[in-house]
């Protein structure tokens, strides 16, 4: 139920952080207190998270979007400098990826601290230790994947499995 509240929060395609964010607090609280209203959770995490992550969110929409401009040059052309380039963006998605589905595990276990302490504890959980940071990656590419057998799988799973995966990884650092 999360991941179709947050399908319905990321029609505004550039509220996709806060509504993650979002979908973190519901799903911390369902583990932590039993909560198991989850869809309206989500609703209520997101008055949370909107106004501080929003900037962020359209920022990095506006830098996702160079980034597929680019891969898509890139890849119409050949050469060894194209590869390394190429590389060099998919290893800055994954990265991206990863930084922000553990700024929003970081955000909705603690929806009290501010903005920058979210930043630096997502930055602690998806960097400083090559495990949780692979969990977290891996659980982003293969839940979509992994979920195209259910109908409309991928949109309500791909975000929430691998959100549940880093409040997992969280939960033992």
């Amino acid at each position: 139920m999360a991941g179709a509240a947050f399908t319905i929060l990321c029609l505004g395609i550039v509220t996709w952080l806060p509504a993650l964010a979002a979908v973190g607090f519901a799903l911390h609280r369902w583990r932590t207190d039993g909560d198991t209203r989850c869809f309206t959770g989500v609703f209520t995490g997101w008055r949370t998270y909107w106004r501080p992550l929003l900037p962020h969110s359209i920022l990095m929409t506006i830098a996702v979007l160079i980034a597929i401009s680019n891969l898509s040059f890139l890849a119409a052309h050949s050469g060894p400098l194209v590869v390394t380039l190429f590389m060099i963006h998919i290893g800055l998605l994954a990265a991206a990826v990863t930084y922000h589905l553990a700024l929003a595990v970081a955000a909705g276990r603690k929806p009290s601290d501010s903005a920058a302490d979210w930043r630096r504890s997502a930055f602690r959980l998806a960097f400083t230790s090559v495990p949780r940071g692979t969990a977290i990656l891996g659980a982003a590419i293969t839940a979509p994947v992994f979920s195209l057998v259910v109908p409309a799988g991928p949109l309500l799973l791909g975000t929430t499995v691998p959100v549940l995966v880093g409040l997992l990884v969280a939960d033992r650092a």
